[in-house]
């Protein structure tokens, strides 16, 4: 049986497949991946497996991500570190789960449930095993990986100062002034980062609440933020999101 492991970290990925050898010898670990960007490009290029561990939360997003690229009917077996509200929803959906540290027991039992398991229904069992671990356990990103110089670096959300769309690339702003392009579009940013911190005042810019000094009346029913981070239109609220707007502020 061929496997491929989704982890971000090394250790654990290391752990996970010394327990595999010890339960099933049959078992070959073909590949170990470390994000959601390098698992779509190795399943779009063909890669294959007969079974998948997959870590619910990646240095660059969900895994979920991955399966909304792909369409697979290769049983999942996931790995989450979280709570049991997640794992109430793993067992609604009847969904295998592996709660970290992994125990040579669970790992059995698991691969046990999924050498019964129909492929029937995979995909579809996928998705609703994503949204409910999403409705259910909201996890935002609390940080982000940048490149600063010849060495990449990690940015707490806190630091932040918001993030703006320039000539087709995303740019992530600290609240020191130095900004650093990011792989993601702001489409994606919006989902990954909380609703209560940041807010998309306009195509162009999500803003950090912190970043806000004031907020005035502008012509055309929008409003103008007063925020030493953003220069002229880049900090106007634009008028379909002026309400919502409000609203955010008012929490």
């Amino acid at each position: 049986m061929k496997a491929i492991i989704i982890e971000d970290e090394k250790l654990s990925a290391e752990h996970l497949e010394h327990l595999l050898k010890k339960v099933d010898k049959d078992i070959d670990v073909i590949a170990v991946f470390d994000s959601v960007k390098k698992s779509i490009e190795e399943f779009q290029k063909g890669v294959t497996a007969d079974l998948l561990f997959v870590d619910i939360h990646l240095a660059d997003g969900l895994s979920f991500e991955i399966f909304t690229k792909i369409k697979t009917d290769t049983p999942v077996i996931f790995t989450t570190a979280y709570d049991e509200y997640a794992i109430k929803a793993f067992k609604l959906n009847s969904v295998d789960y592996l709660l970290k540290p992994i125990g040579i027991d669970d790992l059995r039992d698991a691969l046990n449930k999924y050498k019964k398991f129909s492929t029937i229904s995979r995909t579809a069992v996928i998705e609703n095993i994503a949204s409910a671990y999403q409705n259910t356990n909201k996890q935002y990103k609390n940080r982000f990986l940048v490149k600063m110089g010849d060495s990449i670096e990690s940015v707490k959300i806190d630091d932040i100062s918001h993030f703006i769309s320039e000539d087709g690339m995303v740019l992530l702003a600290l609240t020191n002034g130095k900004r650093y392009t990011i792989d993601y579009t702001l489409d994606n940013l919006e989902p990954l980062i909380s609703s209560d911190t940041f807010f998309r005042i306009n195509r162009k810019v999500i803003i950090h609440i912190n970043s806000i000094k004031k907020v005035s009346p502008y012509f055309n029913s929008r409003l103008k933020l007063n925020s030493a981070a953003l220069q002229g239109e880049e900090g106007i609220v634009s008028r379909e999101r002026v309400n919502d707007f409000k609203k955010w502020l008012d929490k």
